[in-house]
């Protein structure tokens, strides 16, 4: 399995942008798709975005469209999450996660089998 190290995460006020990264190590993201989770104190972990490995087909949570985009660099390993327009209700531990191409539903976090570490994120308003 390949290990996931995200970065980025930090304290924003609301309305302001952050950009997260994951980077593949000890691996590549080669033939894998690629998401985010985030988890609140309390929560569940909920499904962000997601993103295919054939075709880079995007996926995005329901309240996170129009302000986040998923991107990614397939040369470099890399997995990017561009938050833009935050609100207090992001706030949580935000997770990249991978698994094989097409197996099992994107906004499934069952479907993922590596994980990384998760970077916190706190949005006041």
């Amino acid at each position: 399995q390949v290990q996931l190290v995200e970065s980025g995460g930090g304290l924003v006020q609301a309305g302001g942008s952050l950009r997260l990264s994951c980077a593949a190590s000890g691996g590549t993201f080669s033939g894998l798709d690629r998401g985010w989770f985030r988890q609140a104190p309390g929560k569940v972990r909920d499904f962000v975005a997601a993103i295919t490995w054939i075709g880079g087909r995007t996926n995005y949570g329901d309240s996170v469209k129009g302000r986040f985009t998923l991107s990614r660099d397939n040369a470099e390993n890399m997995l990017y999450l561009q938050m833009n327009s935050l609100k207090p209700e992001d706030t949580a531990v935000y997770y990249c996660a991978a698994r094989p191409a097409y197996s099992g539903r994107p906004v499934d976090s069952r479907a993922y089998n590596s994980w990384g570490q998760g970077t916190q994120v706190t949005v006041s308003s």
